[in-house]
C-alpha cells in the first residue's frame, strides 16, 4: 500500500482503528510512514502518547470531548472531521487551540456526511478562528464493502473523486487537500493520482469478508484467533468453541455458509490457509463450528481451533493484544 500511495504521488495516512497497536504502527514507520487516521479521541492520545504527531480523527466532531480534543491539539497536529456549522461553532467556541478540520462528504455510502444536494452549506463551513485551519474534503467509501472486482472499485472511486472536486471547486480553494480512504478500493486499484491521501485501514490484517468480497485472498489474512474446543457433539457434526460474539462482534458475511469465519488449522509456525469447516453459529461465548466426521473425530477437548475472522477491526477491537508467529506479545490500547 505504501507503495502503491508513492508511485501516485499521494500520502498514506492507514487507519489504525484496525490494529490500535503501538507496536504495529511502528511496522509502518519502517515504509516511511508519518500519519495516522483513527477513529476516536482515546485512540489518537494513545498513539500520540506512541510517538504519532500528526492524526486525523475520521469520526465527526464530538462536543462532549472539546477538552480533551484542545489538550491533545496542544500537543501533535490533529484534524478532526465535521459536517454542520453546529460543530464549526462549537469548535469555534471552545477549542482555542490551534487545530485542522476536514468537511466530511458523504460519497455514497449514506452514514455520514455532507450529500451533494446539500452543498450550499459548505461556504458557511469556514472557520472565523485564524487557528483552525479548513484541511481539505474527506470521504469513505463503506459502499465498496461488497462483492467487488477492479471494474466496480473504479468505478466508486471515480464517482467519489468526482463528488469530492465538486465540493473543492464550490469552496473556491485548490489548496484543500482530497482525503480518501477504504480498504476494497485501495486494495483493488493502482492509481490515486486525484486526490491528495488515501486512508485504508483493515488491509493491515484483511479478514474473511474482504475475502468473500474480493478485495483479497485467504493467503493475505494475517490474523487468526486461537479459540480451544469446549463441546462436541458428533450426533450433529458440530463442536462448540470458546469464541462467540465477545470475542469476534456479530459481524456475519450474508450469503456464506461460514458466516462467521474461516476455520483453519493451527501449525507450529502460523496456520494452513485452506479452511477445514464452516463457522455456522455464534452467541456471547459460544461459537459453532460445522464440520465432517473426520474433522470432528480428530478433536478433543482442550484442542485449538484456528479461526480468521469475519471482521478483523472488531475481533481485534475486543482482545487485549497479540502474539507474533514468532512467539512476541504485540500490545494494543486497551479501553478504560
Amino acid at each position: 500500500m505504501a507503495a502503491k500511495a508513492e508511485k501516485s504521488g499521494v500520502a498514506l495516512r492507514p487507519h489504525f482503528k484496525t490494529h490500535q497497536s503501538a507496536d504495529i504502527a511502528n511496522w509502518f514507520k519502517e515504509e516511511g510512514i508519518s500519519k495516522a487516521t483513527v477513529s476516536s479521541v482515546e485512540m489518537a492520545t494513545y498513539f500520540a502518547d506512541n510517538g504519532w504527531h500528526d492524526i486525523t480523527i475520521a469520526f465527526p466532531y464530538n462536543p462532549l470531548e472539546h477538552k480533551s480534543i484542545e489538550q491533545l491539539a496542544q500537543r501533535i497536529k490533529l484534524n478532526v472531521l465535521i459536517e454542520s456549522e453546529e460543530s464549526l461553532k462549537h469548535i469555534n467556541d471552545n477549542i482555542n487551540s490551534t487545530l485542522g478540520y476536514f468537511i466530511k462528504i458523504d460519497v455514497g455510502t449514506g452514514r455520514t456526511g455532507i450529500t451533494s444536494s446539500q452543498f450550499n452549506v459548505l461556504p458557511k463551513l469556514r472557520s472565523k478562528n485564524p487557528k483552525h485551519e479548513l484541511v481539505g474534503l474527506l470521504a469513505h467509501a463503506g459502499h465498496a464493502y461488497k462483492k467487488i472486482d477492479r471494474a466496480e472499485a473504479l468505478k466508486i472511486y471515480s464517482q467519489s473523486v468526482e463528488i469530492l472536486s465538486q465540493a473543492k471547486s464550490l469552496l473556491g480553494d485548490q489548496h484543500l487537500m482530497l482525503s480518501y480512504g477504504d480498504t476494497p478500493t485501495c486494495s483493488l486499484l493502482d492509481d490515486f493520482s486525484t486526490v491528495n491521501e488515501i486512508r485504508p485501514g483493515n488491509f493491515v490484517f484483511y479478514d474473511a469478508i474482504q475475502n468473500f468480497y474480493g478485495s483479497c485472498g485467504i493467503s493475505d489474512i494475517a490474523v487468526c484467533m486461537a479459540c480451544p474446543v469446549v463441546a462436541i457433539h458428533k450426533d450433529r457434526n458440530e463442536i462448540v468453541v470458546y469464541g462467540g460474539g465477545v470475542h469476534f462482534s456479530k459481524d456475519s458475511i450474508k450469503g456464506s455458509d461460514s458466516p462467521y469465519g474461516l476455520v483453519v488449522t493451527l501449525t507450529p509456525s502460523g496456520w494452513q490457509q485452506e479452511p477445514i469447516a464452516k463457522f455456522v453459529r455464534l452467541s456471547q461465548e459460544h461459537g459453532i463450528i460445522s464440520g465432517s466426521d473426520n474433522f470432528i473425530s480428530s478433536l478433543k477437548i482442550g484442542d485449538l481451533v484456528g479461526i480468521l475472522p469475519v471482521h478483523s477491526c472488531m475481533a481485534a477491537d475486543l482482545q487485549g493484544s497479540y502474539r507474533s508467529l514468532s512467539g512476541m506479545r504485540l500490545s494494543k490500547l486497551n479501553k478504560e
